[in-house]
């Protein structure tokens, strides 16, 4: 019974899987470009935070630690 449903599941991800409009090549192109440029940019925001937060907490504790 276990083995009917299966591959009953798996005909069914198949027939739901042709009905998808897939990206074209140059579309997914684009959009993997944008989402790296993001990554990349809030990567480098995240690190100048950081990088201040350290500046801030050595400055304070040099000064009155």
């Amino acid at each position: 019974m276990a083995v009917k449903n299966v591959v009953q599941f798996v005909f069914e991800v198949r027939g739901e899987l042709a009905k998808v409009v897939w990206p074209k090549f140059d579309s997914w192109i684009e959009s993997t470009v944008v989402v790296l440029v993001l990554v990349v940019a809030f990567a480098i925001y995240l690190g100048l935070i950081d990088f201040g937060l350290l500046q801030l907490v050595q400055f304070i504790i040099k000064r009155y630690g």
